[in-house]
């Protein structure tokens, strides 16, 4: 189920049928393991994830795993929010990985049932789940300038692979998808503060009528989407990326823009090395770096719409204590005009 709003583009982020969602238990996730004839001692825990529910279970194996890699007695179960993807956009998602996967790229990809699929429903909950191997790594603080050439080269591989085929159900990235769709909810949802909306639907549409000319001319493949530093890894077999849950069609440059956000000298050149490294294994387009902005703002305003939508789940309102109130959305104004006046400088 994807949800529509008055635009013809998929919403991104689905709607909030998800009560069973909130009340999944460790019988229900170790009851939903082995309805997948993997049998499990009985230990099982949560992992961090705002979006999805994801838990760390322990399986029973015919021999102890060896010493240099425990991993192996450990499976990851991620159970996708009730709503927000259909099952064709899940296969979006693992066909990808698989794909890098068979190339050799450094990714977690799903496993397969015994039926070879790699997603199963939960009827009774409405809930889809995946299997994933247990990979240890860790998140890096601060990349040194060897760091940002693997990393870029590692980015290019995965964007030759993304540029081979395309993912038709997933989210197109872009003003309509991030920009206008997700205005429409905060505004139907009575979110932004009432003397504040003019100033806020000014900014959000002025910046999608501007920008959808350069998304237009746009070369658009499939790619991580959410690629910060939170879903980069460095583990045994050096640098991967994970949760690619955010897998869009999009233009490169969104995978390039967030491990270098900064707008400053300093991430300048971060991001000039990471593209001369790149650019050793696939061409970039360097006038899509004007793309920054436009991506930047749309970001923000996404993000806003997605806390609204997830405003029911518990986990939410503790998490994001500021969210509505007068000085938040007078932020987000400051933010989206910085944006704009950048995006002007450009045109």
């Amino acid at each position: 189920m994807v949800e529509t709003s008055t635009h013809d583009t998929p919403f991104a982020w689905g709607d909030q049928e998800t009560q069973h969602f909130f009340d999944l238990t460790p019988d229900r996730i170790l009851e939903a393991v082995e309805a997948a004839n993997i049998r499990c001692t009985g230990r099982c825990m949560p992992l961090n994830s705002m979006e999805n529910r994801v838990y760390e279970v322990e399986i029973e194996l015919a021999e102890p795993a060896p010493p240099d890699n425990p991993s192996e007695a450990f499976r990851i179960v991620k159970f996708y929010r009730p709503g927000r993807w259909s099952r064709e956009q899940i296969h979006g998602e693992h066909q990808f990985l698989i794909d890098l996967e068979k190339e050799e790229i450094p990714v977690v990809a799903p496993l397969p049932f015994s039926n070879g699929e790699t997603v199963r429903f939960m009827p009774e909950y409405h809930i889809w789940y995946t299997v994933f191997p247990r990979v240890g790594g860790r998140n890096p603080d601060e990349l040194t300038d060897e760091q940002l050439s693997q990393i870029g080269r590692l980015l290019a591989r995965i964007h030759i692979v993304g540029a081979r085929s395309e993912a038709h159900s997933r989210i197109k990235i872009g003003p309509e998808s991030y920009g206008l769709q997700s205005l429409d909810y905060l505004l139907d949802e009575g979110w932004i503060e009432a003397d504040l909306e003019d100033h806020y639907s000014d900014l959000v549409e002025e910046i999608c009528e501007l920008t959808q000319p350069w998304f237009d001319s746009a070369d658009y493949q499939r790619i991580h989407g959410d690629a910060h530093l939170g879903n980069l890894l460095y583990g045994r077999q050096g640098f991967f990326w994970v949760d690619f849950d955010d897998m869009v069609q999009g233009p490169a440059i969104q995978d390039i823009w967030l491990l270098t956000p900064g707008r400053d000298e300093y991430s300048n050149r971060q991001r000039n090395i990471l593209l001369e490294s790149y650019e050793m294994l696939k061409t970039f387009d360097y006038g899509s770096l004007r793309l920054t902005e436009p991506l930047r703002a749309l970001r923000y305003i996404h993000f806003c719409a997605w806390i609204g939508k997830r405003w029911e789940d518990p986990s939410f309102p503790p998490k994001f204590p500021e969210f509505g109130t007068r000085s938040f959305w007078q932020e987000q104004i400051v933010d989206l005009e910085e944006c704009l006046r950048m995006i002007k400088e450009k045109s």
